[in-house]
C-alpha cells in the first residue's frame, strides 16, 4: 500500500485555523439558544439579532404535529460579567466599556450559583471555586470564565467543555513580580533577613549567630526555565551567580543566550549551591524533591520555591533540614495554603516563608487585571483566545471518527519527548500522516493539537487544546510541521498511520534515533485502539495503554521469559509484548506494556541482564 506515495507539504500557520475555531467557540458559547445543528455566520457575539430555531417542550400528544418554532433573539443589550474577587481598576475599566459588571465578591457556592444564571462571564481569582454545579446551575448562559492569574486548579474544566464554556486565563503578566520574589526571597535567606529581624524585635542583638554566605560565585540550579525562571536566571547573572538550569523542554540556544547552561536533573541537584524551583505541579513533578533526591544534594544546599507547594515532599524536606543536608529554605507556595499553624516546616528556625506573595506587586495585580479582561471582552466577542484553557467544541461526527487517532497523536508526542535526553531542547518536530484520503478530506489541526499536547502538557503547566496549540508551540520556539504520505487504497479509514521524529536533540534511548538522526516513533489504530508499531528503525508491536517499557537487547531464546518473570514477581501486569529484530540473533527491541509501574529495583534488575544493552521506562 506504500509504495506509491509522494509527499503534500502543510504549511504550518493555516489561515483557516482563526476563523473556523471562532465559529466554534461561538457555537459553543451560544449553546443555551440553539438546538439546531444549522451553521451561522459569526460577525459578533454582542451586536447581533438571530433567528433561531429552538426546542419547546409539548405534551405527548402533539409531538409528532409539531412544527419548528422560530424565536428572535436580540443580541443589542451588554453582556453582564460577574467579577467574584477582587480585580485591579484598569481591568473593571476595560470590562465596563463592554458589559455590565457585577463585582460580587466573598460569595457563598450557593450565593454563587444563584447569581451564576444570570451571567454571561465570570472572573475569579483562585480563592473562588468555580465547580460543576456553578455551571449546570447557569442554565447554558455562561460563555467564559476568566481566571486571573496562572493557575486553574480552582476550575473544573471538564463541566466548563461539557457546558460549552471557554476558560481563560493570564499567564504573562505576573513574570516580573514572581522573579522578583524569588530573586528577594534568595537573598533574604542568604542574609538571614527574616530571622535576625524576628530577633532584634524580640529584644535581642545576634550579630554572630546570623552571620549569612555570598552569593558571588555560587551555583543557582534554575529547576524549570520557563518565563519566571528565564527572569529569575537573568538577575541571577546579575548577582554573579553561576547559573545552571534543568527544564526538559527549553532550548538549549535560548539558555546560552544568556550565559545560562542547560543540565540534567541529578546534575543540576547535586551540583548547586541554590535551588530555585519553577516547575508546573504535575505528575511528574509531584513530590519530585523527596528523600531519595535530597540524599544527591550539597551538603548545605538553599532552596528557594516560588513555583508550586506540591513539588517538595514537605516533611522530607523537614528531615532535610534537620540532617544538615539542606541549610535553610525559602518558601512563598505550600501543599496545602494556608499552612497548618502548627506545621513543624513552616516554624522550623532556617526556613524563610511568605504566604503567595509572588504576584503580589501593585503593577502585577494591574497587568493581571488588564490581561485578564481582555481575554474574556475577545472570548465574549467571538475572537480567537490565546490564553485558552479548554477545547472549543467539535462537531460529534469529526470526534467519533478521529477520537482513536487523536489518542494515538498524543501518546505518540508523550513517547516521543519522554526519549529526548534532557538539557537537549525540543524546536524541530515533524509530523507525518499516511492516508488514502485526498488532503482536502483530511482535517488534522486536531491531531496535530494533540500531538503538541502530548509533547509539552507532562513536562508544563499549559493546557494544550486546538485553540491555543500552534500558539503554545511558537511561545516554546517549537516549530511543528506536517506532511502527508497519500497512499493507495480505500479512503475508509481516515489514516493509515501517524509518525513524530524530534530533530537537533540527543536520546534516552539511542535506538529510538533514526538512520537519519531524529528521534522517531510511529504508530497506528488497531480495532479502535492505539498501537505503537515503530521505534527509530525497529518495528514493534505494543498497545499504547497503561506504560510502556522499551529494551535494546541480543537477539536469543529465553529474553522475553526472563523479562517476564521479573515483573510477574513484582505483580506487574503485562499487556502487550513485541519483539522487532534487525536479523536472528542479532539486535532486537523488546516493546512491553504494562499495567503499574514497576519498582526501581524491578527495572535495576531488567537493566542488569547480560544481554540488555539500554532500556527506559515510559510513562503514559
Amino acid at each position: 500500500m506504500r509504495e506509491k506515495r509522494h509527499r503534500l507539504a502543510r504549511k504550518e500557520g493555516d489561515k483557516g485555523l482563526q476563523k473556523n475555531n471562532t465559529l466554534a467557540m461561538a457555537a459553543s458559547a451560544s449553546s443555551s439558544l440553539l438546538s439546531s445543528r444549522s451553521p451561522i455566520k459569526l460577525t459578533s457575539l454582542s451586536s447581533l439579532t438571530w433567528r433561531l430555531p429552538v426546542s419547546v417542550s409539548l405534551p405527548r400528544h402533539q409531538r409528532r404535529r409539531a412544527s419548528p418554532v422560530f424565536v428572535v433573539v436580540s443580541m443589542d443589550a451588554k453582556p453582564t460579567v460577574l467579577v467574584a474577587e477582587k480585580l485591579g481598576e484598569a481591568g473593571l475599566s476595560l470590562l465596563k466599556d463592554f458589559a455590565n459588571v457585577d463585582c460580587s465578591y466573598n460569595l457563598s457556592p450557593e450565593e454563587l450559583c444563584t447569581k451564576i444564571s444570570l451571567c454571561d462571564a465570570l472572573i475569579v481569582r483562585s480563592g473562588t471555586k468555580v465547580s460543576r454545579e456553578v455551571f449546570e446551575s447557569s442554565g447554558g448562559r455562561l460563555k467564559v470564565v476568566g481566571r486571573a492569574g496562572v493557575g486553574i486548579d480552582n476550575v473544573d474544566l471538564g463541566a466548563a467543555t461539557e457546558h460549552g464554556c471557554l476558560v481563560v486565563n493570564a499567564p504573562t503578566a505576573n513574570t516580573v513580580a514572581a522573579a522578583e520574589h524569588g530573586i528577594a526571597l534568595l537573598t533574604a535567606m542568604a542574609r538571614n533577613v527574616a530571622q535576625a529581624d524576628a530577633s532584634i524585635k524580640a529584644g535581642k542583638w545576634q550579630r554572630n549567630k546570623y552571620v549569612g554566605v555570598s552569593l558571588v560565585g555560587k551555583t543557582l540550579a534554575v529547576m524549570g526555565f520557563g518565563k519566571v525562571g528565564t527572569e529569575v536566571a537573568r538577575r541571577a547573572k546579575g548577582l554573579g551567580m553561576h547559573v545552571i538550569a534543568h527544564d526538559p523542554y527549553a532550548p538549549a540556544d535560548r539558555a546560552h543566550a544568556i550565559g545560562v547552561d542547560l543540565v540534567s536533573f541529578d546534575e543540576a541537584i547535586s551540583t548547586a549551591d541554590f535551588l530555585s524551583l519553577h516547575m508546573p505541579l504535575t505528575p511528574a513533578t509531584s513530590k519530585i524533591l523527596n528523600d531519595e533526591n535530597f540524599a544527591k544534594m550539597k551538603k548545605g544546599v538553599r532552596i528557594v520555591n516560588v513555583a508550586r507547594g506540591g513539588v517538595i515532599d514537605e516533611d522530607a524536606l523537614v528531615r532535610a533540614l534537620d540532617a544538615g543536608i539542606v541549610a535553610q529554605a525559602a518558601l512563598d507556595v505550600f501543599t496545602v495554603e494556608p499552612p497548618p499553624k502548627d506545621s513543624k516546616l513552616i516554624q522550623h528556625e532556617n526556613v524563610t516563608v511568605t504566604p503567595h506573595l509572588g504576584a503580589s506587586t501593585m503593577e502585577a495585580q494591574e497587568g493581571v487585571a488588564i490581561e485578564i479582561a481582555e481575554a474574556v471582552v475577545g472570548a465574549l466577542r467571538g475572537e480567537l483566545a490565546a490564553t485558552a484553557v479548554n477545547a472549543p467544541m467539535v462537531p460529534a461526527e469529526v470526534l467519533t471518527e478521529l477520537k482513536p487517532y487523536v489518542t494515538l497523536a498524543e501518546k505518540l508526542g508523550r513517547l516521543a519527548v519522554q526519549l529526548v535526553a534532557g538539557g537537549s531542547g525540543v524546536k524541530s518536530v515533524k509530523v507525518t500522516y499516511a492516508s488514502a484520503r485526498a488532503p482536502d478530506d483530511l482535517d488534522t489541526r486536531l491531531l496535530r493539537a494533540m500531538v503538541t499536547k502530548g509533547l509539552i502538557e507532562p513536562i508544563s503547566s499549559v493546557f494544550v487544546n486546538l485553540v491555543n496549540a500552534d500558539f503554545t508551540a511558537k511561545q516554546r520556539g517549537v516549530r511543528i510541521s506536517e506532511e502527508r504520505v497519500i497512499l493507495d487504497g480505500s479512503p475508509e479509514s481516515p489514516l493509515e498511520f501517524i509518525q513524530v521524529q524530534i530533530a537537533n536533540v540527543e536520546s534516552r534511548f539511542a535506538s529510538a534515533m533514526s538512520e537519519s538522526g531524529e528521534v522517531t516513533v510511529e504508530g497506528k489504530v488497531k480495532d479502535g485502539v492505539a498501537h505503537l508499531t515503530k521505534v527509530g528503525g525497529f518495528e514493534v508491536d505494543v498497545s499504547l495503554e497503561g506504560n510502556i517499557i522499551l529494551c535494546r537487547q541480543v537477539d536469543q531464546p529465553g529474553m522475553i521469559g526472563t523479562v517476564g518473570s521479573i515483573l510477574g514477581e513484582e505483580n506487574v501486569n503485562v499487556s502487550f509484548m513485541s519483539v522487532g529484530r534487525t536479523a536472528p540473533r542479532k539486535q532486537a527491541i523488546m516493546a512491553i506494556g504494562v499495567d503499574e509501574q514497576p519498582s526501581k529495583s524491578a527495572l535495576k534488575r531488567i537493566g542488569e541482564i547480560p544481554a540488555i544493552e539500554e532500556f527506559v521506562f515510559l510513562d503514559l
